[in-house]
């Protein structure tokens, strides 16, 4: 194998899990709100292609369904916040997904979005969709 596809191969993927953005977390009682990028969904987005519903549990019931899936780690698990880091298996992308207890709606806000790339072929969407069966 040619030394210059080596060295492409291993910078595309060592490129793949990369830095966890800035923005994760909670501010105003929300969590941040989608890029301009088709790789996004949350329960606190309003244009259709990024909305999703909220989930009909609490955070502990979330939480240990997440600790049972081989592709998720917990980063954060605070009073109200649970942050998870999703990989996918082949190419080792990383995907963050949040969620936000809101005590006044009795439901779980959720926002998944992929760290890179432009569109997800609809991964986050699917991935939480997967936990609202699991979880509800």
């Amino acid at each position: 194998m040619k030394p210059w596809l080596i060295l492409s191969v291993t910078l595309l993927l060592s490129g793949c899990s990369s830095s966890p953005p800035a923005n994760l977390g909670i501010s105003n009682n929300q969590l941040a709100p989608c890029p301009n990028s088709p790789n996004c969904v949350s329960s606190f987005a309003s244009a259709p292609d990024q909305a999703i519903r909220p989930l009909n549990a609490d955070l502990q019931t979330i939480e240990a369904v997440v600790r049972t899936l081989t592709e998720a780690n917990v980063i954060e698990s605070t009073g109200n916040y649970l942050h998870v880091e999703f990989t996918s298996a082949v190419f080792r992308f990383v995907d963050d997904v949040e969620f936000l207890w809101d005590e006044k709606a009795n439901v779980t806000q959720v926002r998944s979005s992929s760290r890179l790339g432009y569109s997800d072929l609809g991964v986050n969407r699917a991935r939480v969709e997967r936990l609202r069966e699991l979880v509800e």
